[in-house]
C-alpha cells in the first residue's frame, strides 16, 4: 500500500446538496471526517443536515457542520483555502465573493475543487484534475478544479480511511449480531439495501427455494417497503412459497455509518445502492450486487456495464446485475441470473487487492492542495 506522508493544515468547506440522504450527504459527511483525522480542518455545510442526526449522531473532532442557506449569512465566517463543490453544486455568490478577497488581496492559498460523481467510463480518468477557469461573476480569475473519484490509478480514488482494514480485521461477527439482537445460527446472511429493484421477487422466490437457509438483513426506508410488498404479493399469491421458513428476514434499525460498515463486513453477500455503499462493500470484500440510481435517459445502464468491466464480472454477475436493475441491452435478452454468490466472489478480492494498491481519496485531495500555490 502507498506510503502516506505528511500534509500542511488547511480549512476546507465542503458544499452539499442533499438529493438522496443515504447518498451525497453520507460521501461528504465521510470525507470530512476523513480529511479532519488527517490533520485538516473541515466545515461541512448541507442545505439539509437531519440525516447526519442518525448517520453521525457523534459528530467528529474538527468538523463543524453548517446549515448552508440562502443566501448564506456570512457574518463571523472566513472561507477556508480549500472549497469543495461536491456533485456539481454551485456555491452562493457571496462565499465565493469573499473567498475571491481572501485569495486575491490577503494573499490566501485557494484551491477551489469540484468534486464528481463515482463513475468507471473513461471520462473519469480523461478529465481529472483539468482546470477550469473562472470567466465570469465573483470568482473571475480564478480556477476550479474538476476530481473524479474512480476506481483506476489515473483518477482521484475511493474514500479510505487509514485505520479502516485495522477496523475490520478486529470485527467479531458473532458478538456484533448477538450485540444487535439477532438470534444468528449459521445461516447465509445477505444484506439488502436498495430502492425498489426490478429482481427483487425473482431474488425472494429464489432463496426461499434454495437449499441453503438465508435471513435478509433489510435497511430501513425504502429497502424495508419494497421487500414487505414483495412478501405481500407473494402471499396473496401462494402461500406456500416459503413454507419452509429457508428465508428469514431481520429488518435492521437506523445505523451509523460505522455500523452500516459492520453490517456489510458480518453479510456473506451484500446488495447495496448508490456511491457510499458501493465503496464500502468493495472494501468489505464480499460478492456484492449494485443497484444504481435510474436515470431517465438510460445513461445509468451505460456507468453500470462500465462498472461491471472495471470489475472484471463474470457473465452470472454482469446477467444478474441486469436483471436486478431492469436493464436490457440493445439486441441482447435478459438470460436466466442465478443467484450465485459463489461465483462472484474472486472478482471482488481482486479488484479489492487492485484498490488498495492505489492512493485512496482524500491522500489524492491532501495531495492535489498541496501542490497549488
Amino acid at each position: 500500500m502507498p506510503c502516506e506522508t505528511p500534509h500542511p493544515s488547511l480549512h476546507w468547506d465542503i458544499f452539499c446538496r442533499v438529493i438522496d440522504n443515504f447518498g451525497d450527504l453520507g460521501v461528504c459527511w465521510r470525507l470530512a471526517c476523513d480529511l479532519a483525522g488527517r490533520g485538516q480542518t473541515v466545515r461541512l455545510w448541507a442545505d439539509d443536515v437531519s440525516a447526519l442526526a442518525w448517520m453521525a449522531p457523534h459528530g467528529a473532532p474538527r468538523v463543524e457542520v453548517k446549515i448552508w442557506t440562502a443566501p448564506i449569512d456570512m457574518r463571523g465566517i472566513t472561507p477556508g483555502e480549500v472549497m469543495v463543490e461536491a456533485f456539481g453544486c454551485k456555491i452562493d455568490d457571496g462565499f465565493i465573493d469573499e473567498y475571491a478577497k481572501a485569495s486575491k488581496h490577503k494573499g490566501q492559498k485557494n484551491v477551489w475543487i469540484n468534486l464528481e460523481y463515482l463513475s468507471a467510463e473513461d471520462f473519469s480518468a480523461r478529465c481529472h484534475g483539468l482546470p477550469s477557469p473562472v470567466m465570469s461573476g465573483p470568482g473571475r480569475g480564478l480556477s476550479k478544479h474538476f476530481f473524479y473519484p474512480g476506481f483506476t490509478a489515473d483518477t482521484g480514488g475511493l474514500l479510505r480511511e487509514p485505520e479502516l482494514l485495522a477496523r475490520q480485521a478486529r470485527f467479531d461477527r458473532k458478538a456484533w449480531l448477538a450485540d444487535l439482537g439477532l438470534a444468528w445460527q449459521g445461516e447465509r446472511l445477505v444484506s439488502l439495501f436498495c430502492y425498489e429493484p426490478a429482481g427483487l421477487g425473482e431474488l425472494l422466490s429464489s432463496l426461499a427455494s434454495s437449499a441453503q437457509a438465508t435471513c435478509l438483513l433489510v435497511t430501513p426506508g425504502r429497502a424495508t417497503a419494497a421487500v414487505r410488498a414483495e412478501i405481500a404479493a407473494r402471499n396473496a399469491i401462494d402461500p406456500l412459497w416459503n413454507q419452509h421458513q429457508t428465508l428469514s428476514y431481520f429488518y435492521l434499525p437506523q445505523l451509523n455509518q460505522n455500523d452500516f460498515d459492520q453490517v456489510l463486513w458480518a453479510s456473506d453477500v451484500n446488495f447495496v445502492r448508490g456511491e457510499d455503499s458501493l465503496v464500502r462493500a468493495l472494501w468489505a470484500g464480499k460478492p456484492l450486487v449494485w443497484h444504481i440510481y435510474p436515470q431517465h435517459d438510460g445513461v445509468h445502464a451505460h456507468k453500470l456495464e462500465a462498472f461491471l468491466d472495471w470489475l472484471q464480472a463474470p457473465d452470472s454477475l454482469r446477467a444478474f446485475h441486469r436483471r436486478w436493475n431492469g436493464l436490457k441491452m440493445p439486441g441482447l435478452t435478459l438470460p436466466d441470473a442465478p443467484f450465485a454468490p459463489e461465483h462472484w466472489q474472486d472478482c471482488v478480492i481482486q479488484a479489492r487487492a487492485r484498490l488498495l494498491a492505489q492512493q485512496d481519496l482524500s491522500t489524492q485531495l491532501l495531495n492535489f492542495a498541496a501542490k497549488i500555490p
